[in-house]
């Protein structure tokens, strides 16, 4: 089987723009200065013998510094494929966080490459709360997919609201 990650994609309903969902920048030197088509799910990769939620709610909380309550009520969202064959399964469930980005765990990187200086970056650096056309712009592009199916949840959950 090939590699798989597992992630969650939060949401929040709001007044003007239907709803927001949550997103995090990676971190690193690779991705200081880069932004739209580069944010993501809060996510990470599924180990052998690992169960994909439980590696969802662990990175949600490794990459953003939250805990989410444990009374939330997920939708699995149909899975994405990345360019390197990776599988991402993502659930979505709705939740406000007064601070989405806290902090993250940390990775260690060779930087400058070949130098032998081992630095240490955030997995992610930021994370912020984005309209679902916004986001639309700022996801990675293989990710589109996971806001058309969080509108399609949405519009059979709330079908009375139009802004979805």
């Amino acid at each position: 089987m090939g590699r798989r990650s597992a992630g969650l994609l939060i949401y929040r309903k709001t007044n003007g723009s239907g709803a927001e969902v949550l997103l995090v920048h990676p971190g690193g030197p690779f991705f200081t200065n880069k932004d739209n088509g580069f944010w993501s799910v809060p996510k990470g990769e599924i180990e052998e013998h690992e169960v994909a939620f439980e590696v969802a709610l662990r990175e949600f909380g490794e990459e953003t510094g939250n805990r989410l309550p444990p009374q939330l009520h997920y939708h699995q969202l149909p899975d994405v494929r990345n360019k390197s064959g990776k599988t991402v399964t993502v659930w979505t469930a709705e939740c406000d966080l007064i601070r989405p980005y806290i902090s993250s765990n940390t990775f260690p990187l060779e930087w400058p490459p070949r130098s032998g200086n081992i630095q240490f970056y955030p997995e992610a650096d930021n994370a912020g709360w984005f309209s679902l056309e916004t986001a639309a712009i700022k996801i990675y592009p293989f990710q589109r997919p996971l806001l058309e199916g969080l509108k399609t949840l949405l519009r059979q959950i709330s079908p009375t609201q139009k802004d979805f």
